[in-house]
């Protein structure tokens, strides 16, 4: 038998409470410093206040899809709530350096948690404690919860709210930036189209004053007359309407083809216009991107820390290593005495 499986069958062997009897004396002395030093420490451990925000992710990325087309899926509706993968979005915005920065700069964290400026590690530890005291998680019903501790109260409520308002302005610069670059694109591509449409148009009234208006039937016209003419030997209007023929055998094809093109043009600039109009709706104009459940407030009672927990754990975990360690020195005592 080893001596670990000999020390539990001491253990075992022993009366629970005559084993507290024996050592009562040094366990009294181990728990009664145990709760002077962890009093202490839990006194000096400077109090913290949490405020909370709470936040739904908004599920809509377009402004004119949600507001001006005729076909609205669920996902672009402005009241709808966003599922786990806005939630997930939201979380990775909120984390973002950008809103970080702004928060440290705006707050001066750096002296506000006491770093020294001239540190060489100061950017790691400023970090480092924003991440302890400032908290992003997503609850069970996929909204997310800003929670930030400070020492003062009204300060970890402004940092929750400024927060919250900074995940907008994260959010729709984004956004505002393709939908800037887009908006460019389609203002390129409307335009070029509008003028192509215009010297189509130019070149059509060009043709209409050599006397070409709807080649098919003109044309139809004109050869029903001129046959009638060649019958009763009308030379004079013969001659009139072979001239009518040649303008709209010259232009007649031209004609066509431009009034053919010219269609399939208005159609795609209609099309670009109201993807200008579109365009420009989701670069001009913005819409909140979460929804608020509750605002921070300034807290009235600490959460941190718990002092009476701190003292409690501190007291059992002296006696649990006391226990251990009384049990050592006897066990090895009576390997001394067997020897």
């Amino acid at each position: 038998m080893n001596n670990k499986a000999q020390a539990a069958e001491d253990f075992s062997s022993l009366n629970v409470l005559y084993f507290i009897y024996k050592w009562r004396k040094q366990l009294i002395i181990i728990a009664a410093a145990s709760l002077i030093i962890s009093s202490i420490i839990a006194l000096t451990i400077r109090e913290k206040y949490k405020s909370t925000v709470i936040l739904f992710p908004a599920t809509t990325g377009s402004i004119s899809k949600a507001l001006l087309t005729e076909t609205t899926f669920k996902q672009d509706d402005v009241l709808q709530f966003g599922a786990e993968e806005d939630a997930e979005q939201m979380l990775q915005i909120l984390n973002s350096d950008e809103i970080r920065t702004k928060i440290c700069e705006k707050y001066n964290l750096m002296n506000h948690y006491e770093i020294d400026p001239k540190d060489k590690y100061k950017r790691t530890k400023l970090y480092n404690e924003f991440q302890d005291n400032i908290n992003f998680t997503r609850t069970e019903y996929m909204s997310v919860k800003i929670e930030v501790m400070d020492v003062n109260s009204d300060t970890a409520a402004a940092i929750a709210n400024d927060i919250s308002a900074l995940y907008d302005v994260s959010k729709i610069r984004m956004q505002r930036e393709r939908a800037v670059q887009a908006l460019k694109i389609v203002e390129k591509e409307y335009g070029e189209k509008d003028a192509d449409v215009k010297r189509m148009t130019d070149s059509i009234k060009i043709i209409n004053n050599y006397g070409v208006y709807d080649y098919e039937s003109q044309s139809e016209v004109t050869t029903e007359q001129y046959a009638i003419a060649i019958s009763k030997g009308d030379q004079r209007a013969i001659t009139a309407l072979e001239k009518k023929l040649k303008v709209l055998a010259d232009y007649g094809s031209l004609y066509v083809a431009l009034r053919g093109n010219l269609d399939l043009q208005r159609k795609q600039l209609n099309i670009l216009k109201i993807k200008y109009e579109e365009t420009k709706v989701d670069a001009e104009q913005v819409l909140p991107q979460k929804f608020v459940v509750s605002n921070a407030f300034p807290a009235e009672k600490k959460s941190y820390p718990v002092r009476w927990l701190i003292v409690v754990v501190s007291i059992m975990g002296s006696l649990l290593i006391a226990v251990i360690t009384i049990l050592l020195i006897e066990n090895i005592k009576q390997v001394k005495i067997e020897g």
